[in-house]
């Protein structure tokens, strides 16, 4: 019932059609990607090494896990950075890390309703136009500023990968270390927003961002309610997206603050590794292997809260508390 109500269908056939195509979705997906990676790591790694390579990077780009087998002896961290020119490696792990962080609500709207946008539910047409513009917005700055000595094709590419990968893949093609301040920040805020509901990907999801964003356009042009394509914005998700921001923002800082006071480490660096951890990225810029045990008990815990959801355990923690129907005299207060 818990699962009817969650993906808004009609009855338990409808969940189990639902999880069908997932699972048939999920290994086509993760089958084809695997094949062209295999046949890209082929020639360095042989059959092998290459199968072995193509099909563990398939499933961890598709999960948004970030894990991955490209490290050796003095480049322990390389991830994918020896192929940030390569087309086809990009593409399919951009490719891949974007169809598992979209949600599988949004799977079943395409598979069924295909280019007919307008039969799409809200939350499936918020999702993939949030997505959208946080790709191409980060994308088209890191290929004018951040990346602007490069030639074009490492331009092109490098761009277009560090747009996507904080959003909870935790993959990389750039030298972090390298990236300016204002990159850094760039890629915080995207770690920190991660993937869709009811994706492989976490952060504290797009449509969170994209329901402040219609509540704030609301109260400027003096509306109750938010709205998207026509239809309104319940005032429980924008309370739901209000909590859910303060929350991620609450453990970043302080998980940040603890672990640079603990180490003695620039607070900026700090705060990268705490977004990372509690958008369920895996980014790093080299600090969490020398981290002392207190502050790799906070990234844990960052880590924990951010695959599990903290408004879950919240709610789980209050299950039992008794409701009434009784409420407070309501009084005004000033805003802003």
């Amino acid at each position: 019932l818990i699962m009817v109500s969650t993906l808004n269908l009609n009855d338990m056939d409808g969940v189990v059609r639902m999880v069908r195509h997932t699972l048939m979705g999920t290994l086509i997906i993760e089958g084809l990607g695997a094949a062209v990676l295999t046949l890209c790591f082929l020639p360095e790694f042989g059959l092998a090494g290459g199968l072995w390579r193509g099909i563990f990077h398939a499933v961890s780009a598709f999960c948004n896990a970030g894990f991955d087998l490209m490290g050796a002896p003095g480049a322990e961290y390389a991830s994918l950075t020896a192929y940030r020119a390569d087309p086809v490696v990009n593409l399919v792990i951009m490719g891949l890390i974007v169809v598992g962080g979209i949600g599988f609500l949004t799977w079943d709207d395409i598979r069924t309703n295909g280019r007919h946008l307008h039969h799409y539910r809200m939350q499936s047409k918020v999702i993939l136009a949030t997505t959208a513009v946080l790709i191409v917005v980060p994308a088209v700055w890191f290929f004018f500023d951040e990346f602007s000595a490069m030639p074009l094709a490492e331009r092109v590419w490098m761009s277009l990968f560090q747009s996507v990968t904080p959003r909870t893949a935790g993959f990389n093609t750039a030298d972090l270390t390298s990236l300016s301040g204002l990159a850094l920040a760039v890629t915080i805020v995207l770690m920190l927003i991660g993937g869709s509901p009811g994706s492989t990907a976490g952060g504290m999801k797009t449509t969170t961002v994209a329901v402040l964003f219609a509540n704030a356009i609301a109260v400027f042009n003096r509306r109750e309610e938010g709205h998207f394509f026509g239809r309104r914005i319940t005032t429980k998700a924008a309370c739901d997206a209000a909590a859910i921001l303060l929350l991620y923002v609450t453990l970043f800082f302080f998980g940040g603050f603890i672990i640079s006071s603990v180490e003695g480490l620039p607070l900026a660096d700090c705060l990268f590794e705490t977004a990372s951890a509690v958008g369920t990225v895996g980014l790093s810029l080299g600090l969490t292997p020398s981290l002392g045990l207190v502050s790799r008990g906070v990234l844990i815990f960052l880590m924990y809260m951010g695959r599990v959801g903290g408004l879950t355990l919240i709610y789980a923690a209050l299950a039992g508390a008794a409701k009434t129907g009784s409420k407070l005299p309501q009084e005004r207060i000033t805003i802003g």
